[in-house]
């Protein structure tokens, strides 16, 4: 439900960029006298749905920062922060990338995230808990899982998907309660809907519609996290990507510290095993990223 709130939240943001965007486009509406232009409308579902996906994107390393009081690190104070620096250079090294912002986050759980607009601008942040309670080798797996994501441009990606999945939602919920419009008008006074009885119809089309594209938002998430395991495992080896994740596993009845919109970023997720929860979840459950990474070494 949460996903659901901020995703009707950002249209309602970015509705007039949308509306000016609209106007220079020639679009002036979708709603005319002669009924609903669907040209128009897929236009205007097309730039704002993408539009409020593109802002997340933007804001999401101020969002991380912010949302889990991230210290990035930019002289090393101690031993630690060197050899984080050190390690995330040269995993960056490997991959091909920029070397990203790196952090430290204020949580006991061990847990670790990467995000930002692109592949050369991007924060990494492991939690303080992960550096005090994991094997050098086990973090330097965790690294090269995050620097994996950023890699593959998996924060571009799933902006995108999300953009797309944003335009059908609003789109079907606004053509369904079109179409409940006519039928209203056809079979009473021909007031149909009103104003706010649209409006109504729109909301909880777009709550349907919202928990159907988090399913498939949610798939690609959970897809995502075996390729960036497997870089994981080739940047820093697969037996210290295994180790990394069992003992992630091993602190799963540890509360959550990440906050709630940031979750599908860390790597400590995915650990429920109910079917509807699964279907939603951003994350595999560990031991099928494990099974994945033994099955993977020995092909």
């Amino acid at each position: 439900m949460m996903r659901i709130l901020l995703f009707l939240g950002t249209n309602l943001a970015v509705i007039v960029v949308a509306s000016i965007t609209l106007r220079l486009l020639g679009v002036e509406g979708y709603l005319t006298e002669q009924g609903m232009n669907f040209n128009a409308l897929l236009i205007f579902c097309f730039i704002v749905g993408m539009a409020g996906s593109m802002i997340s994107l933007f804001m999401s390393k101020w969002m991380a920062k912010r949302g889990t009081g991230t210290v990035v690190i930019t002289q090393p104070s101690n031993s630690t922060e060197k050899w984080l620096l050190d390690t995330v250079a040269e995993l960056s090294q490997q991959a091909g990338i920029e070397m990203p912002e790196v952090g430290i986050f204020p949580a006991q759980q061990s847990n670790a995230f990467a995000t930002g607009w692109n592949k050369n601008d991007a924060l990494v942040a492991v939690s303080a808990g992960l550096l005090n309670r994991m094997r050098p080798e086990e973090v330097r797996a965790v690294l090269a899982h995050e620097i994996g994501h950023v890699a593959n441009g998996d924060m571009v990606t799933l902006a995108l998907i999300q953009g797309v999945v944003n335009t059908f939602v609003m789109f079907f919920a606004r053509a369904v309660a079109h179409l409940v419009d006519n039928f209203l008008r056809s079979r009473s006074d021909g007031a149909g809907l009103g104003f706010m009885g649209y409006f109504a119809v729109v909301i909880v089309a777009e709550i349907v519609f919202g928990l159907i594209a988090s399913a498939i938002v949610a798939w690609f998430s959970r897809f995502r996290e075996y390729r960036a395991d497997a870089a994981g495992a080739q940047l820093a080896g697969t037996g210290p990507m295994i180790n990394a994740l069992a003992r992630l596993k091993a602190e799963s009845d540890m509360p959550n510290q990440m906050p709630e919109t940031l979750t599908a970023f860390g790597i400590n997720a995915g650990q429920t095993r109910k079917i509807m929860e699964r279907l939603f979840a951003s994350h595999p459950p560990l031991d099928d990223r494990i099974r994945a990474l033994k099955e993977a070494a020995y092909r």
